[in-house]
């Protein structure tokens, strides 16, 4: 007998034992449940299922297979009548060549950056906590709950650690008071079998992040440890260097007997050149409460049945034997499925595939009719979608205090089932190696910096050119000299090759902070080509004329002649009331169009705006790593010149520098241009110095002739 108000209900004393020899039994733990007000629930009349939940309070009905009707009826209110279609299910057939998982988990995360996912279906749940601290699954004990076992004799201090675990559940409902009247059908007549069951665990770890510091300069060289039992893996040679933020993308394949083993240990530590490693922080899963749990929580639903590809079905039992086993573990009625597989019966009611397909999937690799409205129905039940958790890291040392989160799934296989499916392939993406060939043909309209000995205004043009994040593969072509029109002319080939994560449209830049670093750090940023121009001098520093940027997955459309070629993107209308309802031209990526050639702008930057100071005819072609190879060609005009063959550039007598040839450089620039002034003078100073000698020697010569000194020797 209880007292009838909760607040007056005694505690129940659990009390584990170990029974030794000569009948010793030492009591090993204990724990003391209070408020019994949250176990109590009404008895089972005759007829009703008897497999439930948790039980709530007296006044809230039961949990449990009575609850999964209401959520089925909430689906289609009407009976017959159709369901709302996702807009999803309209869309155009997704690329499965450019589909992978970690299309679905940026997508998910809203990334759209590094998701090429273009529709919503095959959607990703990701949980901001662990998956037991999710309020509607209500912990994974809606089974059985756990209570913490303390040393016996008295009450366990503040943050005392517990002996042990008791795994149970109470119900708690009223009997009739009449001892004639037969007693209620009990509870906890569906069980699960008591036997320990072997299992394949498959562990998969994405990624961590706002991990604590480890080494001298602020950062961890981390890597992932699982155990279960006396299994361990992982490998202290596969950490991800110098981050508080890595990728791992590992899957751990590891078998366990529940209950024997059912705590999962996941780890991380950071690596050091001399052993021990440090821990970095750890979290422990209850595998159990994950396979007993009715929420399915061993195996988490994806949104579509896959029979092939990147998302293909990796349970043990097909949507529509998973229903079955559903509603065998709630004690309802097995589903009733029509011969075509587009009906089913399922807690008194029926649905049609119409309900929630419009038509047929348009996405790969469909599975059956039956399969796939299995799989609704399955969704309507609120079970575990397909998901990924994150979990919060503690150190033993450091009690209480995050160490960083770590974002992960598990999915267990009881062996009694059959064979699981093929695991999701979580590889981290790894980039691939592309050449882009750059080759700068001609200039125009090139600022000009330098003034000559003759008032002429001139540069001497060379062009750099190197990839943002890759400055130590700057290049340079040969001087124009002597260019009086901002025009040079080049035939110069840059060679430029990186690695690309096509799928997140970002080159891979792997390198050593310091000289002294033993790994390299990984930095990720857009494929961008940097080209200027500069004007050459030989006694100061050079001028910087002007900057032209290409981002290769974004690159404006080039200008055909030097005359349309402006800072504005190409097809952008000046005034846009001029021109209603012109079509501005897309920009495109150069890694689909893999060639492009056309005048781009130079700009400068003056006085608080960017003008233009210049404009560059190029050619780029982007090539892979086998295409490079397959075509070779040299940087500049070096062999080999192929590909295409630059010849030497056509450019005027006058574009040299002065130093090595000055007579030359005379004639060109004086000669050239002043030649009938030059004529002129030299023609009135041949006069002057005609007149000049007459006048110089007319003196002397009258002289002669008026005394005739020859005269007298003659005679």
């Amino acid at each position: 007998h209880l007292p009838a108000e909760e607040e007056y209900m005694p505690p129940i004393r659990l009390r584990v034992l170990d029974t030794r020899g000569f009948g010793y039994r030492p009591e090993v733990g204990q724990a003391c449940i209070r408020d019994l007000g949250r176990y109590c629930c009404q008895p089972h009349s005759k007829g009703q299922p008897h497999s439930e939940g948790q039980p709530h309070s007296s006044g809230d009905p039961p949990p449990g297979p009575g609850m999964v009707l209401p959520i089925l009826a909430t689906l289609c209110p009407i009976p017959g009548a159709p369901c709302p279609i996702p807009e999803e299910e309209e869309e155009e057939d997704e690329d499965e060549d450019e589909d992978d998982w970690w299309n679905k988990f940026y997508a998910a995360m809203g990334d759209k950056a590094k998701s090429q996912q273009r529709t919503n279906r095959d959607r990703l749940k990701i949980y901001s906590c662990e998956l037991e601290a999710v309020p509607e699954f209500e912990g994974l004990q809606d089974f059985c709950q756990t209570f913490p076992l303390y040393q016996p004799g008295g009450h366990p201090a503040v943050g005392e650690d517990p002996v042990g675990e008791f795994k149970g559940l109470f119900c708690v409902y009223p009997l009739p008071e009449d001892p004639g009247v037969p007693p209620p059908p009990r509870h906890f007549q569906e069980l699960p079998p008591s036997q320990p069951q072997k299992c394949l665990v498959r562990v998969y770890v994405v990624r961590a992040f706002d991990l604590s510091p480890r080494d001298r300069n602020g950062l961890c060289d981390p890597y992932v440890r699982v155990s279960l039992g006396t299994k361990t893996l992982g490998q202290r040679d596969q950490y991800v260097p110098n981050t508080l933020e890595p990728i791992f993308g590992r899957l751990f394949e590891v078998t366990g007997t529940i209950p024997l083993e059912k705590d999962l240990r996941v780890s991380l530590l950071d690596y050091d050149l001399l052993p021990p490693d440090q821990e970095i922080g750890t979290t422990t899963i209850d595998l159990e409460n994950r396979l007993l749990s009715r929420f399915r929580a061993h195996c988490g639903l994806p949104t579509l049945y896959r029979t092939a590809g990147p998302s293909c079905w990796r349970d043990q039992l097909p949507p529509s034997r998973a229903l079955e086993h559903f509603a065998h573990s709630r004690g309802l009625p097995a589903p009733e499925f029509s011969a075509e597989g587009t009906a089913v019966t399922f807690g008194d009611k029926t649905f049609l595939l119409s309900h929630f397909e419009s038509g047929p999937p348009t996405y790969g690799h469909p599975g059956g009719p039956r399969e796939r409205l299995a799989l609704h129905v399955l969704h309507a039940c609120h079970l575990v979608p397909e998901h990924l958790e994150t979990r919060t890291l503690y150190n033993s040392t450091q009690p209480g205090l995050e160490q960083g989160k770590v974002q992960m799934w598990v999915d267990i296989f009881p062996a009694s089932l059959g064979p699981p499916g093929p695991p999701v392939d979580i590889t981290p993406r790894k980039p691939q190696r592309y050449e882009l060939r750059c080759v700068v043909w001609n200039t125009r309209d090139v600022d000009l910096g330098d003034i000559n000995l003759l008032g002429q205004r001139m540069s001497d043009i060379y062009v750099t050119g190197w990839l943002d994040g890759l400055e130590e593969q700057r290049q340079r072509t040969d001087i124009h000299y002597r260019s009086l029109e901002g025009d040079g002319a080049f035939n110069w080939r840059f060679v430029f090759s990186f690695q690309y994560l096509a799928r997140e449209q970002l080159c891979v830049l792997p390198r050593k902070e310091r000289f002294w670093s033993l790994d390299e750090t990984v930095l990720k940023v857009p494929p961008k080509l940097i080209l200027q121009v500069w004007d050459n001098d030989k006694f100061s520093a050079d001028d910087f004329l002007g900057v032209l940027e290409l981002e290769l997955t974004k690159l404006p459309q080039p200008a055909r002649d030097p005359q349309a070629c402006t800072p504005r993107a190409q097809g952008t209308p000046r005034c846009p009331w001029l021109w209603w309802g012109a079509q501005v031209a897309p920009r495109f990526s150069l890694f689909r169009q893999r060639r492009a050639r056309g005048w781009w702008p130079c700009t400068v930057q003056d006085g608080g705006k960017r003008r233009l100071s210049g404009k560059l005819e190029l050619s780029l072609e982007l090539l892979t790593a086998k295409e490079a190879e397959e075509r070779p060609a040299g940087k500049g005009r070096g062999d080999p010149n192929v590909y295409p063959t630059l010849p030497p550039p056509a450019r005027p007598e006058w574009s040299f520098l002065w130093l090595q040839a000055p007579l030359r450089a005379l004639r060109q620039g004086l000669w050239r241009r002043y030649r009938g002034r030059l004529s002129l003078g030299l023609a009135l100073l041949l006069l002057l110095a005609l007149l000049f000698a007459f006048v110089y020697a007319a003196p002397g010569y009258l002289a002669m002739k008026l005394v005739n000194p020859l005269e007298g020797l003659r005679l």
